[in-house]
């Protein structure tokens, strides 16, 4: 088992408004710690107790029971890469599998960058360089206006009314208005990034998320994808835990990178556009003074999760599928579950009453 002594990602705090007249992100230092990772090939994975680290192990004893009512299957807190919770509600286990719906979102911008990276692709090419011409049903002119990097980003431009939900087929894909000006959060056209990767590769997309991510990181799960709709990731709780670690060290896996590129990692965590600037590369953003949520093209003023650290990055899917990554603190929790309470995409209710309970507990 290996450890790396790195400079923890720096924390992001909020502008005031009367500060600064663009949304941007203040990065300050934190002292250096060390990363433990759990092997690659075995199930050991070392383990530290909330009392060694201040934590009130009483709040900890009550938000059991709160999880417990709201559904939940798994619930992982790794600090500093060591598991300090690992809780499993009924019947379901550590090696039970579970869906991460749009959590999953996160974990294919990331394969995007490694395939951008091994320069099989480039973000910033026409989707249509890759699907070829006709994979909308909008004028060619609109059509080449969509690049991979408006499929990151949920800006194609593309109709969300649909005559099929999810329905990835040319005539379900209308244009609605210029790829780049407009936020709206759309399955159809974020799902055909796996063909993008499968057509760039040559090789189909789950072989390419084993052998490039999950092989090397001590990763289980399957893509499942229903016919001309969604691609839905399953897995167990670590294998997603596990992900978010390689999120919280930047794309390295101990001393191996990953995702060997800092630029697109630091574009997936930071806003990738103006337009809702809570969102990087399919990963939702804390800390910035507006969002907007699935469902809507409505801005809101104030911070995606309030009761959360400004600087959290989330990989966020229905029914309450939750990946948290708080660089500041070397944070990473998870939760797998039927749903809370809120019938929503992404974002819910349920994010800020639970920040709440780990708040109580973490006490930060």
């Amino acid at each position: 088992m290996r450890k790396i002594l790195l400079l923890s990602i720096s924390a992001f705090v909020l502008c005031a408004l009367s500060a600064c007249k663009k949304n941007k992100t203040e990065v300050t230092t934190s002292a250096s710690t060390e990363i433990y990772f759990p092997s690659s090939n075995n199930k050991d994975w070392q383990t530290i107790s909330p009392n060694s680290l201040g934590w009130d192990n009483s709040q900890l004893e009550q938000l059991y029971p709160y999880l417990t009512s709201k559904n939940t299957k798994a619930f992982i807190i790794l600090k500093d890469g060591k598991i300090v919770v690992e809780k499993y509600f009924g019947t379901f286990t550590a090696d039970s599998s579970w869906y991460w719906a749009s959590a999953g979102k996160t974990l294919t911008a990331f394969m995007v960058g490694i395939a951008q990276k091994e320069g099989i692709l480039n973000i910033n090419n026409k989707t249509s360089d890759y699907l070829g011409n006709g994979w909308t049903n909008a004028p060619l002119a609109k059509e080449n206006l969509i690049t991979v990097r408006n499929q990151l980003t949920m800006t194609t431009g593309l109709d969300e009314s649909q005559p099929i939900k999810d329905c990835t087929l040319p005539y379900c894909l209308n244009y609605k208005v210029d790829a780049g000006t407009r936020w709206y959060y759309f399955n159809s056209g974020y799902t055909l990034l796996d063909a993008v990767i499968e057509k760039a590769s040559g090789t189909d997309y789950n072989t390419f998320c084993k052998t490039r991510l999950k092989d090397k990181i001590g990763m289980t799960g399957l893509w499942i994808k229903k016919q001309d709709s969604n691609n839905v990731f399953y897995s167990n709780a670590k294998s997603m835990a596990r992900f978010g670690l390689l999120l919280l060290n930047k794309g390295v896996w101990d001393d191996t990178p990953i995702l060997n590129d800092q630029d697109f990692y630091k574009s997936q965590i930071n806003s990738s556009q103006n337009l809702n600037p809570a969102y990087g590369f399919l990963t939702w953003l804390n800390g910035k003074s507006k969002y907007i949520l699935p469902g809507t093209p409505i801005s809101y003023d104030g911070v995606l999760i309030p009761n959360a650290p400004l600087d959290m990055f989330s990989a966020l899917g229905k029914d309450d599928q939750k990946i948290y990554v708080v660089p500041s603190q070397n944070l990473v929790i998870i939760r797998m579950g039927e749903s809370a309470g809120d019938p929503y995409d992404t974002v819910s209710r349920f994010d800020n009453e639970l920040w709440a309970q780990i708040k109580k507990v973490i006490k930060f």
